[in-house]
């Protein structure tokens, strides 16, 4: 089987500089060159910088992404998608008209020979009360129901505010270090139980592959600074770095 993750594309609506441009033209054109490649595509979060269906309209800025992952589904690869901490009001657009299937939390599955988890990672960082605190009201159904009685034009320039609100925030390397090892831990309890031998997360936007006690432990990075993702070719995972035909040497 062969399978692709990505995690933290942060594909934008509102675009405020070149690299917000540069950043989109790099993911479509790595899936314009994944249609026909894999089985399966897994979405691991933070595919959209902010998402939401309303009953007839949604984000026309998303329709090039969208589009090529409509056309990487058509020639039958599996789309799969987890919610992250950007894009988790996910209504019935997706699976109606893109066939995805959309998970809240987590992924698994078992498949040549490995079982393996896929999911975004914000639920198992460590000293982030705050951002759990949060998690869970913003995503109260009440809250949901108000947000989608907003004008869509004054819905999606507040939701840009905040999301560039939190990525602006100032965060620490100490305090990045321990997020980072809540997951592992996480991951690693996981494989040590036998539970999967492979996990795979995204969140902290640093590619990782390690090796741990049971199994593996994967991070996709991001399409930000990265632009990396990770194949599992026979149950096989490698960790890639994308160059446009444009950039390579």
């Amino acid at each position: 089987m062969k399978i692709c993750v990505l995690s933290d594309i942060h594909f934008k609506y509102i675009r405020s500089n070149p690299d917000d441009e540069a950043n989109a033209g790099i993911v479509l054109s790595f899936l314009r060159e994944a249609v026909g490649r894999y089985d399966l595509m897994v979405l691991n979060g933070d595919i959209f910088d902010l998402w939401y269906d309303w009953k007839y309209t949604i984000i026309k800025q998303y329709f090039p992404l969208l589009h090529r992952l409509a056309e990487i589904g058509e020639q039958g690869c599996k789309l799969v998608l987890i919610s992250g901490n950007h894009d988790f009001w996910f209504n019935s657009f997706l699976g109606d008209y893109l066939q995805m299937e959309v998970h809240n939390d987590l992924y698994r599955l078992e498949a040549d020979g490995k079982k393996m988890l896929f999911t975004h990672g914000d639920l198992y960082t460590v000293n982030d009360a705050r951002y759990k605190i949060m998690r869970k009201l913003i995503r109260l159904k009440g809250v949901r129901q108000l947000f989608s009685l907003l004008h869509p034009d004054f819905s999606l320039l507040l939701g840009h505010k905040l999301s560039r609100s939190s990525r602006l925030r100032k965060v620490s390397s100490k305090l990045k270090r321990k997020k980072a090892s809540g997951m592992q831990n996480y991951a690693s309890r996981q494989l040590s139980r036998k539970n999967f031998d492979i996990v795979v997360m995204g969140h902290i936007h640093n590619p990782i592959l390690k090796e741990l006690a049971g199994g593996v432990y994967a991070n996709c990075g991001d399409w930000m600074r990265h632009h990396s993702y990770l194949e599992i070719i026979d149950g096989k995972p490698e960790l890639k770095t994308y160059k446009t035909k444009e950039t390579q040497v």
